[in-house]
Parts: structure tokens; sequence; C-alpha cells
């Protein structure tokens, strides 16, 4: 049985990362590109907002008692798999984990435009999961 706790508070923590960059209006293009610190900001605000939802995800996963999954982004597939997600749900958000993994490991690599295009436009991947989860966990009737 899910700690329900536990899951409402990394899904608020979520909640509030993307809040946080949704304040950011004030970073353009032009400003992102050019300051360091708004890229810095958004780069970890966004790897901090996928690994929630990687404890969320693995918390599910072992309390369950769910199959192991082989990677961050496979561990989205097991939650696919038991009808927490929908398979394309697992897909998008598989490449929130690769991204996190991109960030982490090979920072050297990343793009600012990727960054500030999922910045701009991906914010909305993190409500809907928070959103599933939260409906998974509510018992229908």
């Amino acid at each position: 049985m899910v700690n329900q706790d536990i899951v409402l508070r990394l899904l608020a923590n979520i909640e509030g990362f993307v809040s946080d960059l949704r304040q950011a209006e004030d970073i353009t293009y032009q400003r992102f590109m050019h300051n360091i610190r708004d890229q810095r900001f958004v780069e970890r605000t966004l790897q901090i907002a996928v690994e929630a939802c990687m404890d969320v995800t693995h918390h599910i996963i072992s309390d369950e008692k769910w199959r192991e999954p082989d990677s961050y982004a496979d561990a989205f597939s097991v939650l696919a798999e038991n009808g927490v997600i929908t398979p394309e749900q697992a897909e998008r958000y598989a490449l929130m984990a690769r991204f996190r993994n991109r960030i982490v490991h090979y920072y050297e690599n990343v793009e600012p435009e990727q960054v500030f295009v999922i910045f701009k436009k991906h914010l909305g991947d993190f409500d809907d999961f928070a959103a599933s989860i939260r409906n998974w966990m509510t018992p229908s009737d």
C-alpha cells in the first residue's frame, strides 16, 4: 500500500518547482541565452522536478512490489504496465528522465535552446504527471 502522505508531499514539491519556473516570466529567450544564472536556475529546477517525479515513481513501484525498472526511463513504463499512467505518458516522461540524465551526467553537452524549450513549452508534463498520480491514488466509487 502506497504511503499517500509521502507521495502527496513529493507532488507538492513538484508543483512548487513548476510554480517557481512559471513565475520566472522575465526570463526571455535572449536573456536566457546570455545569462548563465538564469540557465542554471532553469536547469537545476527542472532537474529536481524530474528527480521528484522519479522519487514518486520509485516509491509507488517499491510499495506495490512491481517489477524493478531497468532505468529511470523504464520506471515510467512500469507505471504504465500497472495502469497508473498511459503508455503515451510513459513515453513523454521517459524523455524527462533522459533529459535529467543529460543535465547530471553530460552537462557539457546540454544545449541551452533545448532547455529553454522545455522551460517554456513542457511544464504541463509535470502537471499531467501529478494529476495522474493523484487520480490513481483516489479510490473510485
